[in-house]
């Protein structure tokens, strides 16, 4: 890529505005370029340039004789050819380039490289455009990290489940107690699950499907981890109840699951960030789910684990909300194993949702949003801050 023309006057232009200090993103095809996207034409290069700096920019620009500003109520632009590659420089009026939520670094050679992120196309027109070459990177970029996660989950997990929760005959017992307890607190969104088809996607080691089984349910648990498995069917069959757990990635889950033929599918707690582009995962959670089927999802508030760090009274913002970079984390099972053996666990590779993020994925899936609560924490030091969410969807066609 390197090689490409198209791709160096990109380069070359970054370059210029880094050193003159004058903020800017590519946008549209040349950000996409720079993020590995693959596109059939790279026809000109769109860069948006902070407006206030529009006279330095265009002087920057001069030795490769640029056009005559064209302004407009919105913006003004003017156009230069750079390695025989169109380029047009666009300056938005009222808006300051440094705080678009998606403007990301790109290293190379040492030095950042502005631009847009990719998903940005949930909000942006420009970006939209490319969605099919979007979500096509995604997918390619998804099966790499699923396998790395994989493997992340299946070191010695069950080893941190028994440290954890003790022996699952010991956990079937408390689970048997109230089992509706563990599935608070978006029991009330369930509904009477006597005799109905439960999906429990991600549904680790099985605890939250003994107890859907225990009130009635018919539960199937989707999860990459063979060690989860092994818990969840000792858990299970101390209960007294029967689950079908299939050892998949849920976004290749077999095609006979594929049916429509839920009432419910289940997501909760630390599991949307394993997923890098939501388009696939509503498609599976669509195609999971009867006519009048319910999609619930209890997860971390991104309050919480994006921009907020919190120690006894104190709170810091210590974090970016809108970032929208993949991040490398420890997995979530290394605090319960022994301290000599938790350095040499494998990390796993997660991406962060924002609220919104979320919200306008599914729309646009088709599922019908109903509920969004927001939930708060409840230590005493953290009042006002939100620590989770549950959010109702249904299947109406």
């Amino acid at each position: 890529m390197e090689d490409n023309t198209y791709y160096k006057g990109i380069l070359h232009i970054g370059s210029l505005l880094n050193h003159a200090g004058i903020p800017y993103e590519f946008t549209g095809a040349s950000a996409l370029l720079l993020q590995g996207v693959i596109l059939e034409d790279e026809d000109r290069i769109t860069v948006s340039v902070q407006w206030d700096l529009l006279q330095q920019a265009y002087s920057l620009f001069e030795t490769f004789q640029p056009s005559e500003l064209v302004k407009t109520p919105e913006k003004a632009e003017f156009y230069l050819k750079i390695n025989q590659i169109e380029a047009v420089i666009s300056f938005f009026y009222n808006t300051t380039v440094k705080t678009d939520p998606y403007r990301i670094a790109i290293q190379h050679g040492g030095e950042e490289i502005w631009c847009r992120s990719l998903y940005s196309h949930l909000y942006d027109k420009e970006m939209n455009r490319f969605s099919s070459s979007i979500h096509a990177h995604l997918l390619k970029q998804q099966q790499g990290f699923t396998e790395h996660n994989e493997q992340a989950w299946n070191q010695n997990n069950y080893l941190a489940l028994i440290n954890r929760y003790g022996r699952p005959e010991d956990m079937a017992e408390k689970i048997r107690q109230n089992p509706a307890w563990r599935l608070h607190p978006f029991y009330k969104y369930l509904g009477d699950l006597n005799g109905k088809k439960v999906a429990h996607l991600m549904g680790s080691n099985g605890v939250k499907a003994a107890a859907l089984a225990l009130l009635g349910a018919e539960v199937t648990v989707a999860d990459f981890s063979k060690e989860n498995k092994a818990f969840a069917e000792e858990l299970a069959a101390s209960c007294g109840v029967d689950i079908n757990y299939i050892v998949s990635d849920v976004l290749s889950l077999p095609q006979a699951e594929l049916g429509g033929k839920y009432d419910l599918v289940l997501m909760e707690l630390g599991v949307l960030h394993y997923v890098i582009d939501l388009q696939p995962l509503a498609e599976v959670i669509r195609a999971l789910l009867k006519k009048g089927g319910r999609f619930v999802l209890h997860e971390f508030h991104p309050i919480s684990t994006k921009l907020i760090s919190s120690s006894g009274k104190k709170h810091k913002v210590t974090g970016n909300y809108f970032d929208p970079e993949i991040e490398n984390n420890r997995v979530a099972f290394t605090k319960h194993m022994p301290e000599q053996e938790q350095e040499s666990l494998s990390n796993v590779v997660q991406r962060k949702w924002t609220i919104g993020e979320l919200i306008t994925a599914i729309g646009q899936s088709g599922l019908v949003i109903k509920v969004l609560e927001e939930e708060p924490n409840h230590k005493i030091h953290d009042i006002g801050l939100p620590k989770t969410y549950t959010l109702v969807c249904e299947k109406t066609y």
